[in-house]
């Protein structure tokens, strides 16, 4: 596909993603929309170009895996499977329902299209360390990819699986930290700062990058280098800069939505809004 329109086609998928997530939220009437909007970029071009998948056939062998690490934002990965067709779109107006399979955090048995069951923090990329060395040893040519938040990456268990990434050397492994500066309590400085990822994911011996992570040629362009340097022996790490809640004004940069549903009158601006602002 042409450069240009590939570009056109995920801004619009991402649109998409961020009017399907936050008609999930407001119908169940909770969820977490600031952190849903942000990574709503990268999903479109994971889901939309980058991940090798078969929607008809969710279990297929030689897939690439996603890890949806901060399992809590799961609206935005639900809305990407649903416009891929892993499950009727319909299904959307089911979140956190009793019996719905799209529950308040992924599970691997109920959903189509969800390779692990996440949401406690931390423990994601470990759980793509573990598949990247399966795809190892059993000589497949999948890759695995993990999303992140940056308040996540308080957690010890993170660099764990960093270092054990390193060790055995998988270049079959993206990790991506959504790094919109805020979590649950407040702003990542002020809980615990983060510091630069990108100098200690690199520190630890990744192959890192930062990136815009709202910018939809360079996430493009290093998913491209990324798979261009195939074979360097080192996990790749995208530190993207984000926007807690992009898109919508009221929601951007504003800790309060976190964990929280629009109103009907919130819901009808923000969607006007997304339906506006990123064409």
């Amino acid at each position: 596909m042409e450069r240009e329109a590939k570009i056109r086609l995920l801004k619009d998928k991402a649109r998409e993603l961020r009017k399907t997530a936050l008609t999930m939220i407001h119908e169940a009437k909770s969820g977490h929309p600031g952190g849903s909007l942000s990574a709503a970029d990268i999903m479109a071009a994971l889901y939309f170009d980058e991940l090798k998948l078969d929607p008809l056939n969710p279990q297929w062998e030689d897939r690439d895996r996603f890890v949806l690490s901060k399992g809590h934002v799961c609206p935005i990965l639900y809305s990407a499977l649903a416009l891929r067709g892993f499950f009727p779109y319909e299904t959307i107006h089911t979140l956190r329902q009793y019996g719905s399979i799209l529950q308040g955090h992924p599970d691997m048995k109920r959903c189509p299209g969800v390779d692990i069951s996440t949401g406690s923090l931390g423990q994601g990329v470990s759980c793509a360390v573990g598949m990247a060395l399966s795809y190892r040893r059993d000589r497949k040519d999948a890759r695995v990819f993990a999303l992140l938040g940056d308040g996540e990456t308080n957690e010890g268990q993170v660099w764990e699986a960093a270092e054990a990434a390193v060790k055995y050397a998988l270049d079959n492994l993206v990790i991506i930290v959504d790094n919109n500066g805020l979590q649950n309590d407040g702003s990542c400085d002020d809980i615990m700062p983060t510091q630069d990822l990108a100098e200690k994911f690199e520190a630890f011996g990744c192959r890192t990058f930062g990136i815009d992570g709202h910018d939809m040629e360079q996430i493009v362009d290093v998913l491209y280098k990324i798979r261009m340097e195939r074979g360097c022996g080192r996990p790749f790490v995208i530190v993207a800069k984000t926007v807690k809640g992009k898109g919508v004004s009221f929601m951007e940069n504003a800790v309060m939505w976190h964990g929280m549903a629009p109103d009907d009158k919130e819901y009808e601006t923000a969607m006007a809004e997304v339906e506006c602002g990123l064409r």
